[in-house]
């Protein structure tokens, strides 16, 4: 692993620890996708871009911007529709 931040390429959510990365069918850490959107080689839930966004924004209090302030559900919402097609799940 190299220490540039890596962020999931369906949800966005930063992955650091070990325990942050999901896995490939051969139980080895997917490169990818995190713990919670994929496991054993798959994708753990089938869904839009969007449910992607809609389901993400219910998290939006742990979000931190640079200066460490949290994100309202719309600045949220706003910020993944801008961010998410640039990863690789959602690329068309």
């Amino acid at each position: 692993m190299t220490d540039e931040m890596k962020f999931c390429q369906s949800c966005g959510m930063p992955m650091q620890a070990a325990a942050d990365f999901g896995t490939e069918a051969d139980g080895t850490p997917s490169a990818d996708y995190c713990v919670y959107c994929y496991k054993d080689g798959a994708f753990t839930q089938e869904c839009t871009m969007e449910e992607m966004i809609l389901h993400c924004a219910r998290f939006h209090e742990e979000f931190r911007d640079e200066n460490g302030k949290s994100y309202t559900y719309e600045e949220a919402i706003a910020g993944m529709r801008e961010f998410f097609p640039m990863l690789k799940r959602w690329q068309k």
